[in-house]
C-alpha cells in the first residue's frame, strides 16, 4: 500500500477528533485582563451576573470563566465601556455629586436603606468605607418619587429613625451578599453554608446540633476576600458587618438555614469524619473530613460503633489504679507514651514467689 492512501485517512481521523474540542477556561485574573477590568470589577461583574463562571474542574474549589463567555462579553455593543459602567462603584462623596446633594444627606439615604451598598472595605484607619453602584445612584436621583427627598426636608418619621441610630447599611449589604453567593452555587450543602456564614456560631450550633453537619457547613463556607488576624480590631469590625445581630434578621436566617438543611439532607447526608474508624465502617459514599472534637469526653459515633478518645481511657485507668502501701508509684511516662499505651490492656499482677520478689525489688 502506498503512502498516498494512508495520509488522507490520518487527516480525516484527526479532523473528526477535533470536531467537539473541550472549551478552555481561564482563571479570574487572566479573564480580567482579557475583559479590560480590574480584579475587583470582575468579581463584582460575576456577582451581578454580567459574566458567568463555571466550577474549577481541577479541584481547586474556585471559579473560572470559559473562553466562550469572554467572547460573548466582548461582542456586546459598546464593549468595554458598557461593562465598566455596569460595575462602576462610587463612595459617599462621588455618590453625593451624582445626586447633587451633600454627603451628609447621601449618608442619611444609605442609613435609611434607600440606597443599598454593594461592597465595603476598611481603610488604613480601620474605618468602614461603603461602595454603591453608580448606576443605582443615578436611577435613584432620576426618580420622580425621590425628588422631595433630594431637595426638601427629610420627613419627620425618617428623622426619628435616624435619631434613634438606625443604620441599615450592614443588613442590606448582608442580604445582597447572600443573594450573590446563592446564585454562584447549586449544591444545597454549599447554599446552607452561605446562610450559616452570616450567623453567629452559637446560632448555627442551635439550629444544627449534629457536629458532623456543622463541620460540613464550615468546610463549604465561602472564603473571605480579605483575612484579618484573629481578635484584631479590624476582625472585630468586620464581624459586626458580616454577622447578623438584628433579632428579626437572625430569626429569618435561622429559619432559612433550617429549610436549606432539609433540602440538603434529602439529597445526601453530611460527611461523617472519623479518623479512628476505617471508612468501610462509616456511611458509604461519603468523604471523611476532620471534625473538631467537642470536649475531652467526646466520642466518635459511626453506626453502632463508638470509639472513645484515648484521654478517656487514661483518665479511667488513673482513677482505678490503687496504690500499694510501701511501694513507690511507677513513672507514667511522657504524654506521647501515655497516648500510645492508653488503649493496651493492663497485665494482670504476678502471683507467687516471683510476684513477691518483684514487689520487694521494684
Amino acid at each position: 500500500m502506498s503512502g498516498h492512501t494512508i495520509t488522507p485517512a490520518i487527516a480525516e481521523t484527526t479532523g473528526a477528533a477535533d470536531i467537539t474540542p473541550r472549551l478552555p477556561s481561564l482563571a479570574l485574573s487572566r479573564a480580567a485582563r482579557d475583559l479590560g477590568l480590574r480584579r475587583g470589577e470582575l468579581d463584582l461583574a460575576v456577582q451581578l451576573g454580567c459574566v458567568r463562571t463555571v466550577p474549577d474542574d481541577g479541584g481547586g474549589g474556585g471559579r473560572r470563566i470559559t473562553r466562550a463567555e469572554i467572547d460573548r462579553a466582548r461582542c456586546e455593543d459598546g464593549f468595554p465601556e458598557t461593562l465598566r459602567e455596569r460595575v462602576a462603584t462610587v463612595g459617599t462623596r462621588d455618590g453625593a455629586d451624582l445626586m447633587d446633594v451633600t454627603p451628609a444627606r447621601f449618608t442619611r439615604f444609605a442609613r435609611l436603606g434607600l440606597i443599598v451598598p454593594v461592597t465595603w472595605y476598611l481603610n488604613r484607619y480601620r474605618a468602614v468605607v461603603w461602595r454603591y453602584l453608580a448606576e443605582e445612584v443615578k436611577q435613584f436621583a432620576s426618580g420622580e418619587a425621590n425628588a422631595p427627598l433630594l431637595t426638601g426636608r427629610t420627613p419627620e418619621g425618617l428623622r426619628d429613625q435616624l435619631d434613634a441610630g438606625l443604620d441599615l447599611r450592614p443588613r442590606n449589604w448582608r442580604g445582597r451578599h447572600l443573594g450573590f453567593r446563592l446564585r454562584l452555587t447549586e449544591d444545597p450543602w454549599a447554599k446552607a453554608a452561605v446562610v450559616a456564614s452570616l450567623l453567629d456560631p452559637a446560632h448555627v450550633a442551635d439550629v444544627v446540633p449534629d457536629p458532623y453537619e456543622r463541620a460540613e457547613l464550615y468546610r463549604l463556607r465561602p472564603a473571605q476576600s480579605v483575612q484579618w488576624p484573629p481578635d484584631s480590631p479590624a476582625a472585630r469590625t468586620a464581624a459586626r458587618i458580616m454577622i447578623a445581630d438584628d433579632p428579626d434578621e437572625v430569626d429569618w436566617l435561622r429559619a432559612d438555614l433550617g429549610r436549606t438543611l432539609i433540602e440538603a439532607r434529602r439529597q445526601r447526608p453530611a460527611a461523617w469524619p472519623s479518623p479512628e474508624v476505617s471508612g468501610d465502617e462509616c456511611r458509604p459514599g461519603t468523604a471523611h473530613h476532620p471534625a473538631p472534637v467537642q470536649g475531652a469526653g467526646a466520642a466518635t459515633v459511626c453506626g453502632n460503633t463508638t470509639v472513645h478518645r484515648a484521654t478517656d481511657v487514661v483518665r479511667t485507668a488513673s482513677l482505678t489504679t490503687k496504690a500499694v502501701p510501701g511501694v513507690p508509684v511507677a513513672h507514667t511516662g511522657t504524654a506521647p507514651e501515655r497516648r500510645a499505651t492508653a488503649g493496651r490492656p493492663e497485665e494482670p499482677p504476678s502471683r507467687g514467689v516471683l510476684g513477691w520478689l518483684r514487689r520487694r525489688n521494684p
